[in-house]
């Protein structure tokens, strides 16, 4: 099992400079950015072999990453609907 780490540029790639705004102004964002990035590298971690974990902890992070990318999401449409 492997996983490519993906940076929100990635998940996102039209909306750069709106992500480095995002970043930039609103904490509660920038929140979700890191929590998204940290769960992402766990996965990576445990994808490479670097970390040992459960598939039910695999499983939980990967779902735990998803949530945090929906909200992420609606916050990054939301603030192109704002703009």
């Amino acid at each position: 099992m492997s996983h490519l780490p993906q940076d929100l540029h990635d998940v996102f790639p039209d909306d750069e400079a709106l992500l480095r705004r995002l970043k930039a102004q609103d904490q509660h964002f920038r929140n979700l950015a890191d929590r998204y990035a940290t769960l992402d590298q766990e996965i990576s971690q445990i994808g490479l072999a670097l970390a040992p974990a459960s598939d039910e902890r695999t499983e939980d992070l990967k779902k735990q990453r998803l949530l945090v990318l929906d909200e992420i999401a609606a916050v990054v449409q939301a603030a192109r609907r704002a703009a």
